[in-house]
Parts: C-alpha cells; sequence; structure tokens
C-alpha cells in the first residue's frame, strides 16, 4: 500500500493534536473515516493479519503502529537498530503456539487415547495455545472452541497475541491458573503510566484503551498458563480425583531467590529491556521516546522447534521469515549457553584405578532447568579420551535416532555417581499412571515418578509451593543436589560423580564435558507415533525429516596425568580460570 507522504502526515497530525485537547475521557473519538478504513491504512505495511472480534484483535492490527516503520522513526534504538515488537514476536513460540505441530499431535493423541474427553481435552489446551479463540468464545457464551474450529479460526491461530497478555485483568492475574484467564474488555495494560502515553490515540484508531499495568511488569500474565494442573483418569478413562501438575513455572519462581528482586521476573529473561528512548508508534512525529523498552524476544530453549518452524514455515502458514526465525533462534541459543546453565568440571584424584571427577551443575534460570511442558530433558555427556583421542570413557552419548546411549527400557535413574558407559544423568519429569508406570499420556499422570531437574537457586521444600514443585526419584543419599558444601538448602545445583575405571592407565588423559537439552526427545514420541491421525501424521513426517541435534553448551576439558591434584574450569567466562588452549 502506498503511504501518504510525511509532510502530509505532518500536517494531518497538527489537526490531530489541536482535536486531542478538546477530547475528554468521557467523550469516545471518532474519525472521518470507517474504522475499516482506518484499519486498513494503519496495517497497510503489515502482512500479519488484522481481524477484529467482539473481545479482541490480531497482532496485525496492532502491528500498524507497533510494527516496522517505514521512516524509521519509532520502534528504533540508539543503535539504529527495528526493535519493533510484531517482528520480534512473530517467529516466537508464542506466536507460533496455535501452529506448533508438535502441540497438535499431542492433544490429538491425548484424544485418541480417551475419545469421550475431546471436548475437555482440546478446550484445555486451546485454552492457553488458541487463547483469543477459545476465551472469545466463552466470553460470548457460545460452545467451546475446538481443534476443528481452530483450522479455520483467524484469532485463534494468532497464538498467544498481543490481546492475550495485555488484556489481562490485573485482579486476576497470577491467581487463576491452567488456562483460566479473564479479560477487560477495551482496556489494554502497558509498562508505562498513564500520563506517559497518548491514550486517545490508540482508543481512536482500535477502540482499545491503554493504561498502566503493574501487572504487565512482574510476570503475573505469565501465571495462567505457565501453571497447569490436570485431572488424573485411570486407565479405563475414569476421574480418579487426583490431579498432576503438568508445569509449574510460576510457582517455582516464586519458589526462588528471584522473587527477593521486582526486576528479576519472567520478563527480565524472556522480554529483556533495554533503556534507550523508543518512540512506540510510528507515523506520530509529535510523540516522545519512552524509556525502558521491553525486547519482544520471547525466547525460551526449544531451538528445535523454531528450526522445524522455520523450515516448513509456507506449510503451516507462519507469518514469518526466514531472517526472523534465525534471529529468535540465536538468541534461544545464546541464552541457552549464557544464562541458563553454569557447568564446572572438577578432577578431584586419580590413581592406577580409577579417575575421580565431578561435574558441578547450577542453575541461573528463575524456575526448574528444564521447566514447561514435561518432555523436556537436559543431560550430561562426559567424555574421557587419551592422548592420542581415543575413547576411554564416555556417558551420555547419542545414537542416530539422537537417543541416549544406555537409557534404560522405562527411564534413566537419578544418579549421584556413574562408573559405567551405560548410565547418564538426564534431569526430567517423568510421569506416572495410576499403576505407577511410566506414561506419556497427560490425562493418566498421577505423580511424577522422577522430577530431578534443576531448581532454582533459593529454591526450599519448605515453602508454601512445594505441593506443587516437588522433587521426586532423588535419593536421600545425593546430599548435595539443592544443597552446599555445608549442607544449606537452595544453591540450585547438583553434582555428578564420576568414578572411571583406568584399569592400570597412567598416561595423559583429557576429561570433556557438556550439557544438551532436547525438548522433543525421542522416547516421548513413542506412545503418540504408535497411533494415526492427521496431525499426529503431520508431525511425524516433519520431525522425521528434522535435524534432532539438540542445543548444546560448549565442551568444557582438563588434562592431567596421573597423579593428580585437584583442578576445576568453568564454562562461563564470568567465573573461574580459563582454561589453557591445549585443552580446547
Amino acid at each position: 500500500m502506498k503511504r501518504t507522504p510525511p509532510w502530509k502526515m505532518v500536517l494531518g497530525l497538527m489537526g490531530v493534536v489541536v482535536l486531542l485537547v478538546g477530547w475528554t475521557t468521557a467523550t469516545e473519538p471518532r474519525g472521518h473515516h470507517t474504522r475499516f478504513e482506518d484499519l486498513l491504512f494503519r496495517s497497510g505495511d503489515s502482512d500479519l493479519v488484522v481481524m477484529y472480534s467482539t473481545y479482541f484483535a490480531t497482532a496485525g492490527r496492532c502491528a500498524g503502529c507497533h510494527g516496522h516503520d517505514q521512516d524509521t522513526l519509532a520502534s528504533i534504538d540508539a543503535q539504529g537498530r527495528d526493535v519493533n515488537v510484531a517482528d520480534d514476536w512473530r517467529s516466537s513460540m508464542m506466536g507460533n503456539s496455535a501452529r506448533d505441530p508438535f502441540f497438535r499431535a499431542k492433544m490429538e493423541h491425548e484424544v485418541l487415547v480417551n475419545p469421550g474427553h475431546q471436548g475437555a481435552i482440546e478446550g484445555k489446551c486451546l485454552s492457553c495455545h488458541a487463547p483469543l479463540g477459545f476465551h472469545e468464545e466463552r466470553m460470548l457464551g457460545h460452545a467451546p472452541f475446538t481443534a476443528a474450529m481452530l483450522d479455520t479460526s483467524t484469532i485463534g491461530l494468532d497464538g498467544v497475541s498481543c490481546t492475550s497478555c495485555h488484556m489481562q485483568n490485573p485482579d486476576s492475574a497470577g491467581t487463576l491458573f491452567s488456562g483460566e484467564l479473564r479479560f477487560d474488555s477495551a482496556l489494554v495494560y502497558g509498562p508505562y503510566e498513564d500520563d506517559e502515553i497518548n491514550q486517545a490515540i490508540m482508543e481512536f484508531f482500535v477502540g482499545f484503551r491503554p493504561g498502566y499495568g503493574e501487572h504487565i511488569q512482574d510476570g503475573r500474565v505469565c501465571a495462567g498458563c505457565h501453571t497447569l494442573i490436570t485431572g488424573t483418569m485411570d486407565l479405563q478413562g475414569n476421574t480418579t480425583g487426583d490431579e498432576f501438575v503438568e508445569q509449574a513455572t510460576w510457582h517455582e519462581w516464586l519458589n526462588s531467590v528471584y522473587t527477593a528482586d521486582p526486576q528479576t521476573n519472567c520478563r527480565g529473561c524472556h522480554l529483556p529491556r533495554i533503556t534507550d528512548s523508543i518512540r512506540l508508534a510510528a507515523d506520530y512525529a509529535f510523540l516522545q521516546g519512552h524509556s525502558p523498552f521491553g525486547l519482544h524476544h520471547l525466547v525460551g530453549g526449544n531451538e528445535f522447534m523454531l528450526k522445524l518452524l522455520k523450515e516448513n514455515r509456507q506449510a503451516l502458514g507462519i507469518p514469518a521469515t526466514g531472517v526472523q526465525f534465525d534471529s529468535t533462534i540465536a538468541r534461544t541459543v545464546d541464552q541457552l549457553r549464557h544464562r541458563t546453565l553454569d557447568l564446572d568440571l572438577v578432577l578431584t584424584s586419580r590413581d592406577p584405578d580409577t579417575a575421580y571427577i565431578e561435574a558441578r551443575l547450577v542453575n541461573l534460570a528463575g524456575h526448574k532447568f528444564p521447566s514447561g511442558y514435561p518432555s523436556r530433558r537436559a543431560f550430561v555427556q562426559l567424555v574421557v579420551t587419551d592422548a592420542q583421542n581415543d575413547t576411554l570413557f564416555a556417558s551420555g552419548l547419542l545414537d542416530t535416532t539422537y537417543e541416549v546411549i544406555g537409557h534404560d527400557a522405562t527411564y534413566e535413574a537419578h544418579y549421584d555417581m556413574i562408573n559405567d558407559p551405560g548410565q547418564a544423568q538426564i534431569y526430567e519429569l517423568v510421569m506416572g499412571d495410576v499403576n505407577g508406570d511410566v506414561t506419556t499420556v497427560l490425562e493418566r499422570a498421577k505423580d511424577p515418578i522422577k522430577d530431578n531437574r534443576l531448581v532454582p537457586q533459593g529454591f526450599s521444600t519448605t515453602h508454601y509451593t512445594y505441593d506443587t514443585t516437588r522433587i521426586a526419584g532423588v535419593p536421600a543419599s545425593d546430599i548435595d543436589f539443592n544443597h552446599d558444601a555445608f549442607g544449606v538448602e537452595g544453591n540450585g545445583g547438583d553434582i555428578v560423580r564420576y568414578h572411571i575405571p583406568m584399569n592400570g592407565f597412567d598416561g595423559l588423559i583429557q576429561v570433556s564435558a557438556r550439557v544438551y537439552y532436547q525438548p522433543v526427545p525421542p522416547a516421548w514420541n513413542e506412545e503418540m507415533f504408535s497411533m494415526q491421525g492427521p496431525r499426529i501424521d503431520a508431525f511425524r513426517t516433519l520431525y522425521d525429516a528434522a535435524d534432532g541435534t539438540p542445543p548444546w553448551w560448549p565442551w568444557i576439558r582438563c588434562w592431567t596425568t596421573a597423579p593428580a591434584s585437584p583442578i576445576a574450569w568453568r564454562t562461563s567466562p564470568r567465573y573461574g580460570p580459563t582454561p589453557p588452549a591445549m585443552a580446547w
């Protein structure tokens, strides 16, 4: 669409300024064009779908002002970089939550297992993965929003869109969970005080009145979906009255040291702030910049799915470019490697029979690592080689299907000490059904058989949220899990001890360790892939064609000869010495 020349826009805005003086809070402004005509003009530079519903609007509607500015005046940081929220959002997992083929396949899997529960299953899933579509129907008093409706629902396919967060009611945010979101009609909340923004502009063009919301600042809008509790069914599909915590990322943060600082909440990592003065809306030359500004990167750790979405964006109907996905993927990897985990490698001692090594991990995230959906896992890979680079010992290697070699048939136990290549330390949540057997069917989950995911620093088993954040499957003999050397709880770490058989070998050895993260590991899919359905079949095809190499932390290595004094290296450049060049 051809844009109005800037000089004409400035003259027009002078007239708008005069009109603004005459508006009062009791008067709703109306332009001489219809709202639809204004909508088309304001959204002319965006390829995001533009739609109003009764209560919400798609991100394409917001992009008219908060997307890319062709005049490079709005959403530009001090270095001249475009930081508009629409383009950052569109290639995120949030922006594609309704198109995520793994989510769609898993929802179908749950329905195939318990077809009589289809409405409840789809409703629970869609309340968070397609919140605008689901809650629009609920607020209108219509029949529940379904998976069949999602395929043709423009507003449902918008995923976790602008208004799904910015219209949440401040009184309910942080207190209602499991997709029970509440919204305010025609009010949108942001991080700036009412007297710092020009409310009339948005009210005129969009019909929503912007205002300050403290809950936008502290992450409470994340709580409604990132705390999910589901009812338990037995193997015949009967309710048992039990409940299972599918995820409690919000409660994990509450049970951490980070609640003491109001700046260290969800937003601090997932919408990082810059202090540059940013003009918030395009085409309004008179607007002043605002600081700080939250970058809508919305990155987590799901590099695998982002790559899959990028490679199949046309088939999945994703309105994001490969370049935009590349930016989101790069930020995801950067967050994983630099702001998620610290790994230390310590060679405590060595004799002719055994090399004693410790891998020391510390969780840097404000929640468990991994957190979120139970499929996600992290594991430690440790390899010992000689001077000729021949392998003497290896734990946590991957086979050609990207499964951990030696993984037990059901699940791998938590280890305090590893002395066999068939053992590997895997941090994960393993769900158990009513019989105590491993299941990947969420409706059948009753208790966690294993939850040894690294807890956040400050985590306590006496905290009021422990019933939703409990540790499981970590033996009492592992006294250093979330405990320091003095036995004080809350260090957010774990030490894995490796006793490596040397069998009399006394030559030079190199010890290497790294951590891998897998959001969709092979074993998790086995139960689902044993069934057929259009969504399962579609995801299976995409999954089989995808690069399953999980993201990793850089190798940390040390060399030693026997006998050896304790030595240690760290993966993080913020701490400790730098390993010698020959060790890398």
